[in-house]
């Protein structure tokens, strides 16, 4: 093989291969290892040592790595040493790193040509490269980063989010709409790219940290997209695949996120099953804007112990982080480990926590409804009133018969015995709901089978436009429209 098929050879290696293919190609061919050593000036950079030899990740040889920092010392570009039996050959790829083979003696005569040809394309594709592993590590850094915008944005932290949403661009919407698109997780991207094309960049995207199908998606209520009565946007993205579903919610407040989320929520369960494949939140009755002037005090109350608990390790969570936590898994049950970044016996230990403090029993539907009503009434901690416990509060049962409860309870459940209602579907909540929303325990009380009961509740979603089987899911507004009907009549 003459010099210049080599020197093609090593070109076509350093294209197609990358370093790793190359440095194989040249240990095979001198019969010895060969590989990149850093030399002392160059340690501590978090360069990888490119592989070679035999043995790809081999370590390279003590004196091949003796070799290039006494190089490096002389301020020389090559170098041979002789040691017993053998011959390292060192060419300067940088300022930091050089090429080395270490071959058996007599070594082939073509060697140092060899590895001299081999430095400039070497060079090229270990710069490359790193370019590569810089930009993967910084699309890992912004996609956290977005994430934790989203986490800042559901807390109701928004000076610190609009602070690191303005160093990512672009600024956060506000008013805006949340789309919530569903498909492969192979194709998302192509789906966040479609968005802001279409948004002309506006739109804020950020990967669900829980669901891995699902892509968040915050875009101005103004946008060109959406301001007409059809919603284009929605139906590009949808058609981005078969699969693909999308849900929108209302035009809210930025500080109005965590509805907004559960509203293009909701409107996703109901796009799965329409032919077009996306759909609006179809707005009801508020339990939020009902319960607030006569649950307001409650809501505090019971929550008082949370928020003004003070752990007694630094490392424990404090009453912000557990209502966090209360938060999260009521919306997200034990998919909560994912958005929190917790392990699931850490989650178990905050849930135990919160119970013992608000002496409530998270088992039970009843007490997870009153949480989760209580927390959306009081959007922010705070140190409470003073009281101390649930003890001083007034009875869930004493908010929910206030007339205006009544009304809103008998609005939220019209559509299940209204004409449209499938057979049954008034039972079938109630069972349900009766059995801690637990599938396999409602089916056998209705007498169906598991598969069976899933279909009702589904069927039930399309009625509803509410997600029952997915969380965030709307059984706890309808355990407590159920329960203030209870108590009205």
């Amino acid at each position: 093989m003459s010099r210049s098929d080599d020197v093609l050879k090593l070109h076509r290696l350093a294209h197609n291969g990358g370093s790793a293919a190359l440095l194989e190609w040249l240990a095979t061919r001198l019969g010895g290892w060969t590989g990149v050593v850093r030399h002392a000036a160059g340690a501590g950079t978090g360069d990888p040592v490119a592989p070679g030899g035999p043995e790809q990740g081999q370590q390279p040889p003590g004196v091949a790595v003796r070799g290039a920092a006494e190089m490096s010392a002389r301020g020389v570009r090559s170098a041979v040493l002789h040691d017993a039996g053998s011959a390292t050959l060192l060419f300067a790829l940088d300022d930091r790193r050089a090429l080395a083979s270490v071959l058996p003696l007599p070594h082939p005569a073509e060697a140092p040509a060899l590895l001299a040809d081999a430095v400039a394309p070497l060079a090229l594709v270990l710069r490359a490269e790193e370019a590569e592993r810089r930009e993967a590590r910084a699309a890992v850094a912004e996609a956290r980063s977005r994430e934790a915008v989203l986490r800042l944005l559901m807390g109701g932290q928004l000076p610190i989010a609009h602070q690191i949403a303005e160093a990512l661009r672009p600024s956060l919407p506000d008013p805006m709409r949340i789309y919530v698109a569903e498909c492969r997780s192979g194709r998302l991207a192509e789906v966040a790219r479609l968005c802001q094309e279409l948004t002309g960049g506006r739109a804020w995207v950020v990967r669900c940290p829980v669901y891995v199908r699902h892509l968040i998606i915050l875009v101005p209520a103004d946008a060109p997209a959406v301001s007409a009565g059809h919603d284009t946007l929605a139906g590009a993205l949808s058609a981005v695949t078969p699969d693909c579903a999308v849900g929108v919610s209302g035009e809210l407040a930025l500080g109005q996120a965590p509805t907004a989320y559960t509203q293009a929520f909701h409107a996703l369960a109901v796009a799965r099953g329409r032919g077009e494949r996306h759909a609006r939140f179809g707005p009801g009755p508020e339990l939020e804007l009902a319960a607030h002037e006569a649950g307001a005090d409650w809501a505090a109350t019971l929550l008082a112990p949370l928020h003004a608990y003070e752990p007694r390790r630094p490392q424990d969570p404090a009453g912000q982080e557990l209502r966090a936590t209360a938060n999260a898994w009521l919306n997200f049950g034990s998919h909560a480990t994912r958005l929190l970044r917790v392990h699931r016996n850490t989650l178990a230990a905050r849930l135990r926590l919160i119970e013992t403090l608000l002496g409530l029993d998270l088992t039970r539907l009843g007490d997870q409804a009153a949480l989760s009503l209580a927390l959306r009434l009081t959007p922010r901690a705070g140190r409470g009133s003073g009281a101390t416990g649930p003890a001083h509060a007034p009875g869930l049962d004493t908010v929910l018969r206030d007339p205006r409860l009544t009304e809103w309870a008998r609005a939220h459940l019209s559509r299940l015995t209204g004409p449209d209602a499938p057979a049954g579907a008034r039972d079938t909540v109630r069972t349900w709901l009766a059995h801690d929303a637990r599938l396999v325990p409602a089916a056998a009380a209705l007498g169906v089978s598991v598969p069976g009961a899933r279909k009702r509740l589904a069927r039930i979603e399309a009625l509803l436009e509410r997600s029952l089987l997915q969380s965030p899911s709307v059984r706890y507004d309808l355990w407590l429209a159920h329960r203030a009907e209870e108590l009205a009549e």
